[in-house]
């Protein structure tokens, strides 16, 4: 591991020596927390809950030394509210929640999407359903995170795989969010997010931050999400002398709800198209010795960890077997995977839920590519030996 040249590099996940910086021995919610104060959070609203509490345990300590503000909320549903109207008012805002809490913040994150609130939300994922195991790994929240709330939305979700990813992955998530306007979920699970390891935190000049474009100046004709031929409308910050409504009803460029077909039609158009049509910038991913691979694994997060110690023995007595690693899971980067797997004849996914990525997978595979997984849902890591076997 060498140091980030700079954020963009780092949050790409590009390294190269830097004599800027330092490196850290951390864990990986406490990761995610020194990042999101080096990518300009500055509010935090959120609920205890494992495996994700010292993302705010950190954060009540970090957050104030800055001239930020952190708040704990009766409850998750609150916790999404508050760090909404925080981004309205201007700020950068974030919250972390595991399971149960995801399933409570649904209709607010609802909300933020219809709404264009740009806001990032943590997830370290536990077993489930309902309260499940709360101190045990699980990667069960990934359908969750695509369609966890109603209707047709978009969805930004990043899955980090090492201590140093969570690092430069949370300062993307708010470059997203800013860039997109939209919420972006950041997927750890207990495992990556309770580890600790060498993380180079890069000095902050060489962060590259992204911030939410800025309107024209206040005037009585200022309409919230007039495009101006830009998929993205530009966001004003409550108290700033603009004078516009927000709302989770179908609305048009002033913000007010509308019963018109047309103007709801092109609204849900245009939020799914501020996505769909920029996924090359979006996707992100590891392809490693795909190009002679018969045999392709597909992992994210911790469990991909297992999947590269599988691959090494395999190799080393050898298979020809490669892995496809997903980083950006939502959108899911199916340009790249395709082309990951199209010398392959068998496709193994591993995941610690009971088949969700594995649906994802069979649906982009080619005819005669026969896809399996390894699935475990008892609240311990899948290991390098399971997949071997299964290989």
């Amino acid at each position: 591991m060498v140091a980030p040249q700079s954020a963009a590099a780092a949050a790409k996940g590009g390294s190269a020596p830097s004599p800027r910086g330092e490196w850290q021995f951390l864990q990986g919610n406490e990761a995610c927390a020194l990042a999101a104060v080096a990518a300009g959070c500055r509010f935090y609203a959120g609920y205890p809950i494992s495996p994700s509490s010292e993302v705010a345990e950190y954060l009540s300590s970090l957050l104030p030394r800055c001239g930020g503000r952190f708040i704990q909320m009766e409850d998750e549903i609150a916790a999404m509210g508050a760090i909404i109207g925080g981004s309205l008012a201007g700020l950068k805002a974030m919250t972390a929640t595991s399971g149960p809490g995801l399933s409570l913040k649904q209709e607010n994150l609802g909300y933020a999407c219809m709404a264009e609130v740009p806001c990032v939300i943590i997830n370290v994922m536990r077993g489930g359903p309902s309260t499940g195991a709360p101190t045990s790994p699980a990667q069960g929240d990934i359908m969750q995170a695509r369609w966890g709330t109603h209707g047709d939305h978009p969805t930004i979700a990043l899955t980090p795989g090492s201590v140093d990813e969570i690092y430069r992955k949370t300062i993307r998530a708010f470059n997203l969010a800013e860039r997109f306007r939209t919420p972006v979920q950041l997927l750890l699970d207990e495992i990556n997010g309770h580890m600790r390891e060498k993380v180079w935190v890069p000095a902050a000049e060489d962060i590259e931050i992204v911030n939410r474009t800025a309107p024209p100046p206040p005037s009585p004709g200022y309409l919230p999400y007039r495009l101006d031929n830009k998929l993205v409308p530009q966001l004003a910050p409550f108290g700033t002398g603009y004078r516009y409504h927000v709302t989770g009803l179908d609305h048009g460029e002033d913000g007010f709800p509308t019963n018109d077909p047309k103007e709801r039609a092109r609204l849900h158009k245009r939020l799914m198209d501020k996505i769909s049509k920029f996924e090359e910038e979006l996707e992100d991913y590891e392809r490693v010795d795909v190009e002679d691979a018969d045999t392709l694994l597909v992992a994210f997060g911790s469990t991909a960890r297992s999947a590269m110690g599988a691959l090494r023995t395999a190799r080393s007595q050898g298979k020809r077997v490669g892995l496809f690693r997903p980083i950006t899971l939502w959108p899911f980067p199916e340009k790249a995977f395709r082309q990951a797997a199209s010398r392959a004849k068998r496709i193994l996914v591993a995941e610690m839920n009971l088949g969700q990525l594995i649906l994802e997978i069979e649906r982009l595979t080619a005819p005669g590519q026969e896809v399996s997984g390894v699935q475990r849902s008892d609240g311990e890591p899948i290991n390098p030996l399971q997949i071997l076997e299964r290989l």
